[in-house]
């Protein structure tokens, strides 16, 4: 019996928890192991951010958002060779036609808007609500960029005249449904008799 109280308390000087100094050796060794791959990430890192600060100094991008119901579209215009994108496809593969018109409206508009486009590339990200508000927000995203683009107040007042929901959001919504009726204004059917 003796023999096996020997054992046991080797065993838990074996298992009994490291001093301070112990564990600081052991994190400074694995500190020093696993330098070289932090200060890689922090090198990639700073890299990553100077050549980006030097892609926004290089082209001149100007950002716009449009709005229509619960469609929204972002748009931005930076050099190019005259393409509309809209969600990563061009604009001509857009079908119905109708639609596709109706996003292309403020570079038809303006001959000032058709020579701004021929050396730029507008990219629109539409999200949000049916088709039709889909292409609302786009036109509009794409007119504000087109004037945010030229600075020019000649295009925003001839934009303002064609149609004013080119520059200005159109602020409707859906008016909300009432808990007495099955739509906001119906009310059900009463009966009498």
């Amino acid at each position: 019996m003796p023999e096996e109280k020997t054992t046991l308390v080797a065993k838990t000087k074996d298992n009994a928890p490291k001093g301070t100094t112990e564990l600081e050796k052991a994190l400074s060794d694995f500190n020093a192991e696993n330098a070289p791959a932090v200060q890689q990430t922090a090198q990639k890192k700073a890299v990553r951010k100077r050549s980006s600060a030097k892609r926004k100094a290089v082209r001149n991008v100007t950002v716009t958002r449009g709005k229509r119901k619960e469609a929204i579209a972002r748009a931005r215009i930076t050099p190019g060779s005259g393409e509309v994108v809209i969600n990563g496809i061009s604009v001509d593969l857009l079908k119905p036609k109708e639609i596709r018109e109706l996003i292309l409206e403020p570079l038809r508009i303006s001959e000032e808007a058709r020579g701004l486009m021929r050396n730029s590339r507008i990219s629109v990200d539409v999200r949000g609500g049916g088709i039709s508000g889909r292409a609302q927000a786009a036109r509009s995203a794409i007119a504000k960029t087109l004037v945010a683009a030229s600075g020019s107040e000649a295009l925003k007042r001839q934009y303002l005249a064609y149609d004013r929901n080119l520059i200005v959001d159109d602020n409707r919504r859906v008016e909300p449904k009432k808990f007495l009726g099955p739509k906001a204004r119906a009310r059900n059917q009463t009966s009498y008799r």
